[in-house]
């Protein structure tokens, strides 16, 4: 199968470690695309809920996959999330191709764009941590319940249903906290002079103008892969939101070579220099 080039990669809430995750479409996803550019926009791994117990081959794979863009000397960028926020203490850090940063001012054919996770809006986040802890693992039992009612759903001939979207759909609150995550992200954009906004976080992948009185920008957002299955891409100055799609997979390779196997990344990504840097911080 060919692979699409693209200019540019935005994929966020992967949630690596959780049940919710689907990983294996993500594996399909990235292997059939050939990126100049891929930014890791926060919530990749679950270290909030990773669990020893829970971390499926397909996950590892998912790493390794982004391990070998990096290995490639494709521009890796990992924004710092709330789910991965341990990470924030090794921000700027360099290793090889992959940046770690909270944060990305990236500038486009038609514009700068403004990336970072968006959990900074949240104020959950900032006052009541415990709360959104407990609220994540809430949220990763309904998304293993709502697999097995689908499943179920299937069997007897019926479509799928998203707990998730009917709760979030069905509370004025919770759609109330999007719009307001979306004009903020705007607002301040716009008053740094940026021309787009790309944010994660909400698990609600958009692209739309957002205006107000002081100017417009575009507001973007990835969505995630427990639900939505989304990414940003960005060719030739335009932006769109990729959908995955089981049928469109159907014939992308389900093994490759595993980069470990085939070349020394050890090497490529000089990984001394982290285990050095962790046991300093540790």
């Amino acid at each position: 199968m060919s692979k699409r080039a693209i200019e540019l990669v935005v994929i966020s809430d992967v949630h690596l470690g959780t049940y919710g995750c689907h990983a294996k479409e993500l594996l399909n996803y990235l292997k059939s695309i050939k990126p100049e550019r891929i930014i890791l926009n926060g919530d990749i791994i679950d270290i909030w809920q990773f669990s020893k117990r829970y971390w499926p081959e397909s996950h590892m794979k998912v790493v390794r996959k982004l391990l070998k863009f990096v290995a490639e000397g494709i521009p890796v960028h990992y924004l710092t999330g709330n789910h991965d926020e341990m990470l924030r203490k090794f921000a700027d850090f360099n290793l090889g191709s992959l940046q770690l940063s909270n944060k990305l001012v990236l500038p486009l054919s038609n514009g700068k764009a403004w990336i970072f996770h968006g959990d900074i809006f949240d104020v959950t986040m900032q006052h009541s941590k415990w709360l959104a802890r407990l609220g994540a693992i809430g949220y990763d039992s309904l998304i293993l319940l709502n697999s097995f009612v689908n499943w179920c759903l299937v069997k007897m001939g019926r479509g799928k249903m998203s707990f998730s979207k009917k709760i979030k759909a069905s509370f004025k609150d919770a759609v109330k906290f999007i719009n307001n995550f979306e004009t903020i992200s705007a607002e301040l954009a716009i008053e740094k002079g940026y021309q787009y906004v790309v944010c994660g976080h909400i698990h609600q992948p958009e692209i739309k103008e957002i205006e107000t009185e002081n100017g417009t920008v575009t507001y973007l957002n990835s969505g995630d892969w427990v639900e939505n299955l989304t990414a940003l891409e960005y060719n030739k100055g335009k932006w769109e939101i990729y959908r995955y799609s089981k049928d469109e997979m159907a014939n992308t390779a389900s093994e490759e070579i595993d980069p470990f196997e085939s070349e020394d990344l050890n090497e490529k990504l000089n990984v001394n220099k982290l285990l050095a840097l962790l046991k300093a911080e540790g």
